[in-house]
């Protein structure tokens, strides 16, 4: 990742909406979600949501697929991943934080 795609994905997760949509999103895991559904346990309005889930997948942090005639979202763990590893090297004053075998996420 370089430093665009970082602060793409940052200034994406700034925003309470999208947030809490990609935190239900990660907690989903790999069956995802459709929009009603998250609409649904977030309390908000269809169209909001919407636009926030664009924001999200332009960042790259979300994916999208059809399923019938159901879209189901995703959170990207690689690109999760990615970000957390971006931002935590170089931790500790370079030296080993974690066990090198513990996976950031899922």
């Amino acid at each position: 990742m370089n430093e665009s795609d970082i602060i793409q994905a940052l200034a994406a997760l700034a925003q309470e909406v999208r947030l809490r949509a990609f935190r239900a999103l990660v907690v989903a895991g790999s069956s995802g979600m459709t929009p009603g559904d998250m609409a649904s346990q977030l309390s908000v309005a269809g169209n909001t949501l919407s636009f926030h889930l664009k924001e999200l997948s332009h960042a790259g942090l979300i994916t999208q697929e059809r399923q019938g005639r159901n879209l189901i979202y995703r959170a990207s763990f690689s690109h999760m991943n990615e970000l957390l590893t971006y931002l935590t090297q170089n931790c500790c004053q370079g030296q080993e934080c974690l066990p090198s075998s513990a996976p950031l996420c899922c």
